[in-house]
């Protein structure tokens, strides 16, 4: 009766979202687009819930329900991105998110997570919580939500693991892995490029998150001596963000079976009394082990766009310890940070850490 009325007087008495579903239903079964709409316009108009915005995404797929809905379904998707933007804060209600809950939460470039690992596990947790079957999760993985795990940006060491994985169809992981290791291997501009161009595809694999932890490169040798060098990137954006005493880590990177990290600081330098770019070299915690380590950090800077030393050192490292400099380079902030700053390539800090196992 209310699409009844709706053809002919073009308006409605209900406005509760589950009236105006059954009014939008009913109108795609009778083929009514003007009406459904109609329809889609007064529910952007009613406060989203978490119930509501599922409802959306699981209207039929019918070609005139698709073109009317659009912009309702796209706009559930951007609130429940929004809402579980901290999927460590909400991780039971995002455990029991159905298929098309989770895929909106996973697409957004915002998730705040620790890295791409995070949600690499993350999202192995939720296929066997819904998926028991083996082959039923392994459907579900390949055809949905593998596209959505951006491999390029997971660590080697889960990479590895990936590629063993039973839950996953083993051509499928051997595809992204090797696709990952290649992207790796890219020069920063050009993982910009890749980046830019996939910035209005669905699947956005190689689009960087805004990672709790930044994601490094890194090169290791094992012989003549054990050794590894690392190299992190961070925006200008970033560095911006950092003052007046703010940090951010890098992703864990390893040498000699121990977990080390690099974090970069806006300090004070204890001498002049100003703001400064710090970095420093930490080891991950791990009972009493200990490390003796000879370290070299550089960074590029103009003219040459060459690496430069900038500090040396040594150190022997246990469980939990940091060492580095308060002034890496040895001005204060605002001369670090201004347009004509030598530090940044492109809008690019480029950093580079050099580890020596001291034996």
């Amino acid at each position: 009766m209310d699409l009844l009325n709706f053809m002919y007087s073009n308006t409605l008495s209900v406005t509760t979202a589950t009236g105006l579903l059954d009014v939008l239903m009913a109108a795609d079964k009778f083929e009514v687009a003007s009406c459904m709409r109609y329809c889609s316009r007064l529910l952007r108009n009613i406060p989203m819930t978490p119930d509501s915005a599922l409802l959306y995404l699981e209207l039929p797929s019918s070609v005139l329900m698709a073109d009317a809905v659009q912009p309702l379904t796209d706009a559930a998707k951007q609130y429940l991105a929004a809402r579980y933007k901290d999927v460590t804060k909400f991780s039971e209600e995002v455990l029991n998110l159905p298929l098309a809950g989770l895929e909106a939460v996973l697409s957004s470039d915002d998730l705040q997570v620790a890295s791409e690992d995070a949600v690499y596990d993350f999202v192995l947790k939720w296929a066997k919580l819904h998926y028991p079957k083996i082959e039923d999760r392994r459907e579900v993985l390949g055809s949905r939500l593998g596209r959505l795990i951006r491999f390029p940006y997971m660590t080697c060491r889960k990479l590895k693991k990936v590629l063993t994985c039973n839950d996953f169809d083993h051509d499928l992981t051997s595809k992204v892995v090797l696709e990952a290791l290649f992207f790796k291997a890219e020069a920063p501009h050009r993982q910009r490029t890749l980046a830019a161009e996939e910035s209005a595809v669905t699947n956005r694999r190689f689009v960087e998150r805004a990672y709790k932890y930044r994601p490094v490169k890194v090169v290791e040798f094992e012989l003549p001596r054990q050794q590894c060098v690392v190299y992190l990137d961070l925006k200008r954006d970033e560095c911006v963000n950092l003052f007046p005493s703010g940090r951010v880590y890098s992703q864990a990177f390893h040498l000699g079976g121990q977990g080390f990290f690099l974090s970069a600081h806006c300090n004070m330098d204890q001498q002049s009394s100003f703001h400064c770019f710090g970095l420093f070299l930490g080891m991950q915690e791990k009972g009493s082990v200990s490390f003796a380590v000879d370290y070299e950090f550089a960074a590029r800077s103009k003219p040459s766009e060459e690496y430069v030393s900038k500090y040396k050192g040594n150190y022997t490292f246990t469980g939990g310890k940091a060492v580095g400099y308060r002034n890496l380079f040895a001005i204060n902030w605002t001369n670090f940070m201004a347009e004509d700053s030598v530090y940044f390539i492109n809008g690019i800090l480029h950093l580079r850490a050099e580890l020596t196992i001291k034996h």
